[in-house]
Parts: C-alpha cells; sequence; structure tokens
C-alpha cells in the first residue's frame, strides 16, 4: 500500500466530488495564476510498472497562449500523436525538464523513492523557476520549495494540461532510450515492449536471466533469478 507523500504546506487534490473532466484545461493552473504565480510546473513520470529501463520523470511549464492541439494524457494518445506533441511541447512551452533514475537506483531504494527523487530533479531543473508544481498522483517529492503549495492531482494527467504534457514528455522520452537499449540486447526486445513484463519478455528473462544496469532486480520475476 502506497504511503501518501504530501508534506507539510502542499495539498492532495483528490477525485471525490470533482468530476473528470473530458480532456485536460487549466482549472487548477487558473487558482494560481489568478494569485499571480504564472510558473505553474506540471511533472509526471513513465516507467514504474516495467521489469526493465530507467523511470523517467518530465516538468513542464506552459505557455497559456501557445498550448499545442491535441495536448492530453499520454496513455490516451497514439505513438505518431505523442511524438508530434512531444516537438511541439519542447518548442512551445517556457520550460522543459526531463530527469531518470536507472534500474541500478531502483534496485537501490525502490520504484516510488526513484519516482520521487526523478520528480524533484526535473522541476528543481527547470530553466524558470516554478512557483508551483502539479504532481500526478498522490506523492510529492520531498524537499521541494515553492511560493505556493504544491498538489499532488490524482488522475492528473487527465485534469491538468500541465501534467498532461509532462505525461507525454516523460513517455516519449523514455521510449526513444528503450528503443537505443533494445539495440545493444536484442534478444529482449526491449525496443517492442519496452522493458514490461508481456510474456515474450518473461521468456526471455527466463532464458538469459537479466542485464545488469538494465533489468530491475528486486522486480518479479528476476528477483528469483538474480
Amino acid at each position: 500500500m502506497t504511503t501518501t507523500n504530501t508534506p507539510p504546506g502542499s495539498l492532495l487534490l483528490p477525485l471525490d466530488g470533482i468530476e473528470l473532466p473530458p480532456v485536460p484545461d487549466f482549472r487548477i493552473e487558473t487558482g494560481y495564476w489568478n494569485d499571480g504565480h504564472r510558473h505553474v510546473a506540471g511533472a509526471d513520470e513513465a516507467g514504474r510498472g516495467p521489469l526493465a529501463g530507467p523511470v523517467v520523470a518530465a516538468a513542464v511549464i506552459l505557455d497559456p497562449e501557445d498550448v499545442p492541439d491535441g495536448l492530453n494524457d499520454s496513455k490516451k494518445l497514439t505513438a505518431r500523436d505523442r511524438d508530434r506533441l512531444h516537438d511541439e511541447i519542447m518548442q512551445k512551452a517556457l520550460a522543459v525538464s526531463v530527469s531518470s533514475r536507472c534500474s541500478s537506483s531502483i534496485d537501490a531504494s525502490n520504484i516510488l523513492q526513484a519516482s520521487l527523487a526523478a520528480m524533484h530533479t526535473a522541476v528543481t531543473s527547470l530553466a524558470l523557476t516554478a512557483d508551483s508544481a502539479l504532481f500526478d498522483g498522490r506523492d510529492i517529492p520531498p524537499g521541494l520549495t515553492f511560493r505556493a503549495p504544491p498538489r499532488a492531482v490524482i488522475k492528473g494527467d487527465g485534469r491538468s494540461l500541465s501534467i498532461a504534457a509532462a505525461s507525454i514528455i516523460a513517455k516519449v522520452t523514455r521510449d526513444r532510450m528503450m528503443v537505443r537499449l533494445g539495440a545493444y540486447h536484442p534478444q529482449y526486445g526491449l525496443e517492442r515492449h519496452m522493458g514490461y513484463a508481456s510474456k515474450a519478455h518473461r521468456d526471455q528473462i527466463a532464458a538469459h536471466g537479466g542485464v545488469a544496469r538494465v533489468h530491475r532486480f528486486t522486480f518479479a520475476p528476476l528477483r528469483h533469478n538474480a
């Protein structure tokens, strides 16, 4: 069971009583903007569940006057649309930052802590200092200081355009990393399943074991073959 990590001064925005919009919008960000906090970052990660590869986090501060058309939760988009939107976000956003933690780092702590560490680095590495940040899910990385309280937003990639943008950057970045990684370890097909626990991937792990610094040896079934 995941423990909600909401530091003092932060807020958890739950689902109760709040209808999920048809597409993400700026309703949450507008509350900050109306209080004079113009640079609100959205933050999300990709790759918490796979057996191989890094977890990748992204932080994005969008320009509300120049938002790419069709911006949405990365899971609701085709690979082609994600690639297009990734490039448009990189061109149009006020600031974008990406950070990752490798499989060894995940094994050294755990996937939650590695994800939070990557999001912390992504937000603090933005070229513009964020006045606050919106984090997808229930958890906020510890040790962050903002002018206004940050928020953890459940299903945030379907609610906030800023988080949706971060979800696309994180997903596309990680997928491209896995394609390159797959070229070095072709027997695993990493470029096809992106490190997730497909039958083909599990069969190759059973046959060959895992690869150091590629696979996550604290994840089943790898921990039984370590």
